[in-house]
């Protein structure tokens, strides 16, 4: 199988989404490529590892995150299902965290609009996987747990279309499970897929609460792209190095909850060979639910199915 690389340059980088866009690569399923992404805010690192911005946004097409696409699958069909095994992720050597006075729906409920911003500016260690900043003249560090926000396919519409919200055919999930080791499944919306991956963080806890992870670079994404024509999902799925995860997408959370919960369902049913009241009945003992996110508009529920924890006898 082949192997590609793309460095981010002006003819590669996105922040939007769409089908019309020429792509950057084509490439055949079991084919893998490797990335170098730039931050979501269009900032990538210089050769001594400061945060440069080298290009202009464009005012309709880079409204949102830097994505690096769109790349044709030649074997990916609208209906089928996108693997997309996650071989590596290494941040670049910075990240930033942004808080208060912004005007989302959190910060007016807790009165932080009331406050100017806050930007902390993280050292990123790769090879120990601590991230260090300073707050208030203090030290505070953090594991590093580097993984990709995006991993999009524009929806099945004509027409150029946000970065921002998470989608049944990927988009901004900002999901901390999906790290090196994971596999995702995503329905395809599109013929050739037309996939977009952007949006490095070096960390995130659950929510990510201040409408920002660690925001950084990556200096390398690796990923393997597979059809898979005997998967069929409504909404997307993983496969992770601490479990198995379904994702529910809504304004709501309950009904991102109840599209989770009937994600678990169908897995444990296909997994063990279950009907629907026998997994929510074996599930409620072991299956997780944890808020993907709450920034996006459309909010994200996961629930995780812990690997080894049903047993079979």
């Amino acid at each position: 199988m082949a192997v590609y690389k793309v460095q981010p340059n002006r003819t590669n980088l996105y922040g939007s989404l769409s089908a019309d866009f020429d792509s950057i690569l084509r490439i055949k399923s079991g084919d893998t490529v490797q990335y170098a992404c730039f931050d979501a805010g269009w900032g990538t690192s210089s050769a001594d590892g400061q945060r440069i911005k080298p290009f202009e946004r464009r005012k309709e097409l880079d409204a949102g995150h830097a994505l690096c696409g769109p790349i044709i699958i030649e074997e990916a069909k609208k209906g089928l299902t996108l693997e997309i095994k996650i071989n590596e992720v290494i941040p670049g050597p910075y990240g930033f965290t942004s808080a208060g006075q912004y005007p989302n729906w959190q910060n007016q409920k807790l009165g932080l609009t009331e406050y100017n911003e806050i930007t902390l500016q993280w050292e990123l260690d790769r090879q120990s996987l601590i991230g260090k900043t300073r707050v208030n003249g203090r030290e505070f560090s953090v594991g590093l747990n580097p993984f990709m926000g995006i991993f999009a396919m524009p929806p099945e519409e004509t027409g150029i279309h946000t970065t921002w919200p998470p989608r049944f055919c990927g988009g901004n999930i900002d999901c901390k499970e999906l790290t090196k080791g994971s596999v995702l499944y995503l329905p395809i919306s599109v013929d050739g897929a037309y996939f977009f991956v952007g949006d490095g963080h070096a960390a995130q806890g659950d929510g990510e609460i201040s409408c920002q992870a660690i925001e950084c670079p990556i200096d390398l994404v690796e990923l393997t792209f597979s059809v898979n024509r005997d998967l069929k999902l409504e909404r997307p799925i993983a496969n992770t190095p601490s479990g198995w995860i379904s994702f529910g997408f809504h304004e709501d959370l309950n009904e991102a909850t109840v599209q989770a919960m009937d994600g678990m369902l169908n897995l444990m049913g296909n997994l063990y060979n279950l009907n629907r009241v026998e997994a929510m009945a074996l599930g409620s003992s072991v299956v997780d639910l944890r808020i993907t996110q709450v920034v996006n508009g459309i909010k994200g529920v996961h629930a995780v199915l812990p690997h080894e924890a049903l047993k079979v006898f």
